[in-house]
């Protein structure tokens, strides 16, 4: 039983190679400081980025996603407001919000979740992630060390279950002190979140071990998944707790193969010769494990495949992680079995332009898998598309947006 997600871009969306700005919606991070009210309404007559996420969202409920995750960045919408209308447009999409702990007090966030069950029918997911230091950390005012980090993480996460009762909470802590945290009973009675939890690091597994309901991480060679997640196993087995595993991917799935990788061709042409140096911007353990398993020098794009059909240069296409899978449609649903196999127990999978793709991926490689899909809530099979619209034209990849 394996849940596959979709992602929902919260920060605009570039849908061709001759267009490098946002035609979808009101702003992207690209465009942000030239656009003016006037012109706002002008180019897109009323039709906001909120918009269009809501029928991304429709476009991947009807393609057979069980939900979608909803990005957090500087320079994107605030995930929690974003569900907060997005659920009015679906029925049984789940919405996957990221966030860092550090900055929302757990009770707050804790009666903020909990309203958002109630209005959703339980549909609220977590993507908790806990920073990757550098300019983005910093873009917050938070300057707490990454071990610590993580540490905090662990405890907002304890303040938070704890607070989600009608019984007055208690907690003491390093980061957090709270007395005689509760919620009403109506809010009290909806379910925590599931967990779907990032990092790589010691500290990062560890906390996983210890909260986790998914272990969450980006693509990797296999091999290297497969040793990562017999780390959380151990951790979580001294703990007494058994995550599932999930896996971050981008895709590129075309007919054929060479079709596949004509896109990836026509979108090297815009890549810029300086982001080949792969250059570390914070203290991400994760990020350094990506560019650990690039051998350079770096001539074309195939020098990033290093795996059939796994792609170490997604990240130099557009904002995001590096790896993802490039191929036809039965090769990249192989793999993706390939991956259940080794210990996955659900996808967030992601390609843009998001509308499109949701309904490619959806209807020619999510058929393919032969892995069950369900939603881990419903126990349900999520339906199947009847087939992939004919009026998109093929889309690109060379767009820059951020995952």
């Amino acid at each position: 039983m394996v849940d596959v997600y979709w992602r929902i871009g919260t920060h605009g969306d570039q849908p061709s190679l001759r267009r490098q700005v946002s035609t979808r919606g009101d702003w992207s991070p690209h465009e942000a400081g030239s656009i003016t009210p006037a012109r706002r309404a002008g180019l897109h007559d009323g039709y906001s980025y909120l918009d269009h996420m809501a029928d991304v969202a429709k476009a991947a409920e009807a393609s057979g996603f069980v939900g979608g995750l909803l990005p957090s960045f500087p320079f994107t919408d605030d995930p929690f407001a974003a569900t907060a209308s997005l659920v009015r447009e679906t029925r049984t999409f789940r919405f996957m919000v990221a966030y860092q702990p550090g900055f929302l007090d757990p009770v707050h966030a804790a009666r903020l979740s909990a309203s958002l069950q109630r209005a959703s029918d339980g549909r609220l997911v977590y993507n908790v992630i806990t920073g990757g230091g550098g300019p983005q950390q910093l873009w917050w005012g938070d300057t707490v060390g990454h071990d610590d980090r993580y540490a905090r993480t662990a405890e907002f996460l304890d303040a938070l279950k704890g607070s989600w009762s009608t019984t007055p909470y208690d907690l003491a802590g390093r980061f957090f002190d709270v007395q005689g945290a509760h919620l009403p009973p109506e809010l009290a009675a909806q379910p925590v979140p599931e967990i779907y939890f990032s990092g790589s690091s010691a500290a990062a597994i560890a906390t996983a071990g210890r909260h986790a309901d998914y272990y969450l991480s980006w693509l990797e060679p296999f091999s290297a998944l497969e040793q990562k997640f017999a780390q959380v196993r151990e951790e979580s087995e001294r703990r007494g707790t058994r995550p599932r595993f999930a896996l971050r991917i981008e895709i590129l799935a075309r007919p054929t193969e060479r079709e596949a990788w004509a896109e990836i061709e026509r979108g090297w042409a815009n890549v810029d010769p300086a982001a080949l140096d792969f250059e570390a911007q914070g203290d991400s353990v994760g990020a350094a494990r990506a560019r650990g398993f690039v051998t350079h020098p770096v001539r074309g794009p195939r020098d990033l495949e290093v795996e059939p059909q796994v792609w170490a240069g997604f990240h130099l296409l557009r904002g995001g992680p590096a790896f993802g899978l490039v191929g036809s449609y039965d090769q990249v649903a192989a793999r993706l079995d390939q991956l259940v196999e080794l210990g996955a127990d659900a996808f967030i999978l992601a390609a843009v332009p998001h509308l499109e793709e949701a309904y490619r991926v959806g209807s020619e490689v999510l058929p393919r898998v032969s892995f069950t899909r369900t939603n881990s809530i419903t126990g349900r099979e999520p339906s199947r598309p009847a087939a992939w619209p004919a009026t998109p034209s093929a889309p690109s990849t060379t767009v820059r947006s951020a995952s």
